[in-house]
């Protein structure tokens, strides 16, 4: 009877903890959700100014965007997305239009702008600049395997700004509001046939593969799907789940 009694003891200890790590995770989330401008942790991020190209970022949400916006954003995913995604793009841009939308749907645009409009007139100035969308990158607060993580739905940037760093500008922007709002991972998704795309994530920024991708949860038909989910994680629970057994970020 005491046996019994010390196991459903703590099997109810045992619940109660699952239940409030999942009330934390949802608090966390909700957190990061609320917040209307991340970019304003980070000030310094707001202007940037490298290889002749100058550009000024700021922040929107999904159901705020304009008509225009909305139509800039189909095209360059269009632009960009039709090839690598072959004959699955008619499906795919559908639901890129629904996701494109939604109110949990977070971005930060990329502008560009002339020289002397990049002048800042002090440190804390607010930036008035203006100039035409180049970029943008689309991100959202989720629970993914029960961790709470920014899960970037995209990264597109006009090709004509390739090769200036912006990528990489974004994406250490995108790490930043996931460790300030206490995600424990950025993750994202790749189509296999984006060979650029998937080198500059791995080689470049050192993502890895990770352990809920398909090609890691099923080496033998993981390889027939057309995607891989990449991760970088920022925490000992995180990097437990989503890179267990991992021995390459070597693309498969």
């Amino acid at each position: 009877m005491l046996k019994e009694k010390l196991n459903t003891e703590q099997r109810r200890q045992g619940e109660r903890q699952i239940l409030e790590k999942k009330k934390s995770t949802e608090n966390v989330i909700k957190a990061a959700s609320l917040v209307k401008d991340h970019l304003s942790k980070f000030p310094q991020f707001r202007h940037y100014k490298r290889n002749e190209f100058h550009a000024h970022l700021n922040s929107r949400r999904g159901n705020k965007l304009t008509l225009a916006t909305k139509k800039y954003v189909q095209n360059l995913l269009k632009l960009n997305m039709e090839v690598p995604y072959g004959p699955e793009w008619a499906a795919e841009e559908k639901i890129k239009r629904r996701e494109m939308v939604a109110e949990e749907a977070c971005y930060i645009f990329v502008h560009e702008i002339s020289n002397e409009a990049s002048e800042l007139k002090g440190k804390n100035s607010i930036c008035r600049c203006v100039g035409p969308i180049v970029g943008f990158v689309h991100y959202r607060f989720v629970v993914e395997e029960e961790v709470p993580v920014v899960y970037v739905y995209e990264l597109q940037l006009e090709p004509r700004v390739h090769g200036k760093g912006l990528g990489k500008f974004l994406m250490q922007l995108i790490e930043l509001i996931a460790c300030e709002c206490g995600m424990g991972a950025v993750v994202l998704t790749v189509q296999r046939a984006n060979r650029l795309a998937m080198d500059f994530y791995i080689r470049k920024l050192r993502y890895t593969i990770s352990a809920i991708s398909p090609s890691r949860v099923d080496p033998l038909l993981g390889p027939e799907e057309s995607y891989e989910i990449l991760c970088k994680t920022f925490d000992h629970d995180a990097q437990a789940i989503f890179e267990a057994a991992q021995d390459s970020t070597a693309d498969t």
